[in-house]
């Protein structure tokens, strides 16, 4: 299991959004490279990040902030938010990004996305980012809500040569309150696709709430940058099964 800390970048900066509200932001720094390479130092090997901007506007907005992290530092580096394209896809897997993850362009147009799964070079290296609001999906930078459910979608790509689904839970994204175990629970039951759980983390526990269920791996944020926990804490409960001390 891998934990996956989360950088989302807007302005160039590093900030949270309390559930996907872009008036609801905090700003935690202004050099990504800088932090990637702290969660590096700390013992990470994943890093997770999302171009908020380019998730508003459907254009990728942070290439280079991207690169910078992807080029100084060992970390295997997955990117959303904006990767609506073919070309934006290949942009980031040759600027060294190891998984490209694939939201709103792929709900909006789902011939487009499954056609993409004929592609050798895409084998392992593509993640539906599965984003949802009560079950149902939403899109646009989480400004859109549709009437499909999350279910629905990781069932039709059960078997599709997908690396992941990193499913979000938006009324639990940075609130620290706890993940949606019942909902990602369900998540793992559905499909054959490995899933990444996103939202809600804010203690150990809630990683171990997680380390139960058969997902890939967890994303935290909030909970890092302000300093609820460790990373050393993090990958000891959820990568090695570390009990924790009453």
């Amino acid at each position: 299991m891998h934990l996956f800390p989360a950088i989302d970048l807007r302005g160039g900066k590093v900030v949270r959004l309390m559930q996907g509200d872009y008036a609801q932001q905090t700003t935690y720094g202004d050099n990504p490279l800088d932090q990637a390479k702290q969660f590096e130092d700390a013992g990470a090997t994943w890093l997770h990040v999302v171009d908020l901007d380019g998730a508003k506007t459907g254009q990728l907005a942070h290439r280079d902030e991207i690169h910078d992290i992807c080029s100084k530092t060992s970390l295997k580096v997955e990117v959303g938010g904006g990767v609506r394209s073919e070309a934006t896809i290949d942009a980031l897997l040759h600027i060294g990004v190891t998984r490209a993850i694939i939201g709103t362009a792929a709900l909006r147009n789902w011939d487009w996305f499954e056609s993409l799964m004929g592609n050798p070079t895409y084998r392992g290296r593509l993640v539906l980012g599965l984003d949802a609001r009560e079950g149902k999906l939403a899109v646009s930078g989480w400004e859109e809500t549709t009437d499909t459910t999350a279910i629905e979608v990781a069932q039709k790509v059960s078997d599709w040569p997908l690396a992941a689904i990193v499913y979000t839970d938006i009324a639990t994204d940075g609130t620290l309150k706890g993940p949606n175990i019942e909902q990602t629970k369900a998540m793992c039951e559905a499909t054959h696709t490995p899933i990444v759980a996103s939202g809600g983390v804010g203690t150990l526990e809630h990683l171990a709430a997680l380390r139960e269920l058969p997902v890939q791996g967890a994303i935290i944020g909030r909970s890092l940058y302000e300093n609820t926990f460790t990373i050393d804490d993090a990958l000891a409960v959820f990568e090695k099964g570390r009990a924790i001390d009453a």
